[in-house]
This record gives C-alpha cells, sequence and structure tokens, in this order.
C-alpha cells in the first residue's frame, strides 16, 4: 500500500522542535486531520526481541522527553490531534509504536 500525502500534509524532517530534532513530522493541511510525529531507531538484526521493544519505548519516550509536538502545538494543531509513532528497524523487519 502506498499512502498519498501529496495535498494533504506538509512533510518536515531533522529540524528543530522543543529540545531536539525530531525524524519526521506530518502537519495537516486540513486542520481536522492529526498530525503525525515519527521517530525511527535501528537495532542489530541480531538483536533479541526484548531490544526491539526496548527501542520502541526509546522512540515513543524520546518523543515525549524532548517535546517534539511544541512547534505543532505553537501552530494551533491541539496535542489530542497529535499522533507520536516509533519506528524500529531489525534488518528488513519494521515494528510500530503509537502513543496518541
Amino acid at each position: 500500500m502506498i499512502a498519498k500525502l501529496s495535498g494533504r500534509y506538509h512533510i518536515t524532517s531533522n529540524r528543530e522542535s522543543g529540545a531536539g530534532r525530531y525524524d519526521v513530522m506530518l502537519e495537516p493541511v486540513n486542520r481536522q486531520e492529526p498530525a503525525m510525529i515519527l521517530e525511527f531507531k535501528a537495532v542489530d538484526k541480531t538483536a533479541g526481541k526484548d531490544a526491539v521493544q526496548n527501542a520502541l519505548r526509546q522512540a515513543l519516550e524520546q518523543i515525549q522527553e524532548k517535546k517534539y509536538e511544541t512547534e505543532l502545538i505553537a501552530r494551533g494543531i491541539p496535542n489530542e490531534q497529535i499522533r507520536k509513532y516509533g519506528f524500529v528497524f531489525r534488518g528488513k523487519e519494521v515494528w510500530i509504536g503509537a502513543k496518541f
């Protein structure tokens, strides 16, 4: 499946917001749509499930601790409309964690 985001979101990456730099931010053109913050982590392809789960937790905690949503809130997007996702890559496998 291919996500068609053109015209629906302004997509930025590696910009400062809060106390750090997020990986990817999707700001909706239509303010009724949710905004999204994406944080990516990679683990060694020999890492076990515990390492993957730990990396997912770290990705979501990083978004919270660094307050990456600051830029979106300053632009008028309410916190409850901001979706936060952590992606962990282990070789060709991908895990996704979310916080709403």
